[in-house]
């Protein structure tokens, strides 16, 4: 363990080369930071936590290059040099297959995580237009290699048969947005929580790529993170994925994602 053991790390991970429908979520990090330090907002959680800049360190930017498979080691190899430090990392994504190198990093440093995943689409197909590591398939990678214990989703509304089928196969506990009744279930050990921005109804997030109307309101993922943070589990890690600035408006979904970003470096202090 380092001198900077429990310090949160900020990691930028520009990338969208795994996008299936529309790029730009490459350009996020940049989107997410700029409303995050532009003096709208204070850096207060409403745990009343502040998370002052002062007390984590952002990272900056992966250089990072446009084909996925290539985007594996280094995402992978800083975030397990994090975590071997001891240090709590939150990625700004980035599309969501930058999830998968990140669970490789954890795995890498020793950590058996549960993953608390919010998003519109299980993201479990085994390959999507023939991409394995599509956007679309991270869970499928991260759980057929067992990179984590459990995953537990919130917000879906997509399930294909093909993803019934994969939620079966690996386990996966999920609750689509339609008999949710807000519980989150007993978890035990370190937790990674990965927010894909499109779980939210896009009248929260409009600056995503796949708009699927009736998900969750920004309130309800709150939420979520709350009830972990009051039952005192460690999280270890996170993300926050998919947000697209170029359909944006005024940048409210950069503001959402900013606004996860603080309550997720409160659950990290």
């Amino acid at each position: 363990m380092s001198d900077l053991a429990g310090r949160p790390a900020v990691l930028g991970l520009p990338f969208d080369g795994a996008s299936s429908f529309l790029r730009g979520p490459a350009s996020a990090p940049s989107a997410i930071r700029r409303v995050l330090h532009a003096g709208s907002a204070n850096y207060w959680s409403e745990l009343g936590i502040e998370v002052d800049p002062a007390d984590w360190d952002d990272l900056g930017d992966l250089d990072l290059s446009d084909s996925a498979a290539e985007a594996i080691e280094p995402i992978a190899a800083a975030v397990a040099e994090l975590r071997r430090a001891g240090r709590p990392v939150l990625s700004l994504g980035g599309d969501h297959f930058v999830t998968y190198p990140i669970l490789r990093g954890l795995a890498a440093a020793g950590d058996r995580v549960t993953i608390v995943h919010v998003d519109a689409h299980p993201d479990l197909y085994d390959e999507l237009d023939g991409d394995r590591l599509s956007h679309a398939c991270p869970f499928a990678r991260i759980m057929e290699e067992g990179l984590a214990e459990r995953l537990i989703q919130f917000g879906i509304r997509t399930t294909t048969g093909h993803q019934r089928e994969q939620i079966e196969r690996f386990g996966v506990e999920c609750f689509e947005v339609r008999t949710w009744d807000g519980s989150v279930p007993e978890i035990d050990g370190p937790v990674y929580v990965t927010i894909d921005v499109d779980g939210l109804d896009p009248a929260y997030a409009p600056g995503v790529s796949h708009h699927e109307p009736g998900g969750l309101t920004t309130r309800e993922v709150l939420d979520v993170l709350h009830t972990l943070h009051g039952r005192g589990v460690e999280v270890v890690g996170a993300d926050v994925v998919e947000v697209n600035p170029d359909r944006d408006i005024h940048d409210m979904t950069a503001m959402v994602g900013a606004k996860f970003v603080r309550e997720l470096l409160a659950l990290m202090r």
